[in-house]
């Protein structure tokens, strides 16, 4: 009986100081947030395109995957099949994200086709087609910091971030852990492969998801300008 009563409160005691004992391991870790690098400032503004009902677009005060699709879009139609379905998609219900996918006007009727393709389950409120001269299309795209030149058709499978103050954002070190560790070469990641799988989900998923992150610790007021991979760069 004697037992049976000290059992009760040991029990209780336990049961309250677990959760705060958790709670205290987890509170440093509010202290190593990283932000996304910037790896290019002020991106223009992209006024020569225009999207299908002829609307301008707009990255300011957006954040942006801007890809490049060419003359025939639907050439290879996995670029934005992958695109919609593991980043579109998952980042559809965050506030002020879009996709753009810029195109020359010769484009045009393969861009209704595509366009109808993706919109087969639910309309792409967020996701942009916009249309501009072949020139348009590639100044815009050496405002990027590019490492692959565009194709001749005005196509590239590469991706690029772009933040709400229109800087390209990405990894100034992409070496994994154990090429850090072994002193590798530094190398960056300025854009995301859209027909390597891994590139979306294991990289350019996780670094929008760090961009959400600093613009709503930014709202918090907790934001911290530490880089990303600030540390193993020392």
């Amino acid at each position: 009986m004697y037992v049976s009563k000290i059992k009760k409160p040991l029990v209780l005691s336990v049961l309250f100081f677990l959760p705060v004992l958790f709670l205290l391991f987890l509170y440093p870790s509010k202290h190593n947030y990283e932000t996304l690098d910037i790896v290019q400032t002020n991106i223009p503004e992209l006024y020569d395109f225009k999207t299908l009902d002829g609307d301008s677009i707009q990255l300011e005060g957006h954040l942006s995957v801007v890809g490049f699709l060419g003359n025939s879009p639907m050439d290879d139609a996995t670029f934005a099949l992958n695109l919609k379905e593991l980043i579109y998609d998952k980042f559809l219900g965050f506030k002020r994200f879009q996709v753009l996918a810029l195109v020359p006007y010769s484009a045009k009727h393969q861009v209704l086709e595509l366009n109808k393709e993706l919109n087969a389950f639910a309309p792409l409120q967020y996701w942009k087609f916009a249309f501009g001269t072949d020139k348009a299309i590639r100044e815009a795209y050496t405002n990027f910091k590019i490492t692959r030149p565009l194709t001749r058709n005005l196509s590239s499978q590469h991706v690029f971030v772009v933040d709400r103050e229109r800087h390209q954002r990405g990894r100034l070190d992409d070496r994994i852990k154990s090429e850090i560790e072994s002193n590798a070469f530094v190398y960056a990641m300025t854009s995301y492969d859209v027909l390597e799988i891994s590139d979306l989900k294991n990289k350019m998923s996780d670094d929008i998801r760090i961009l959400f992150t600093e613009y709503r610790q930014k709202r918090k007021g907790n934001f911290s300008s530490t880089t990303r991979r600030a540390n193993d760069l020392k």
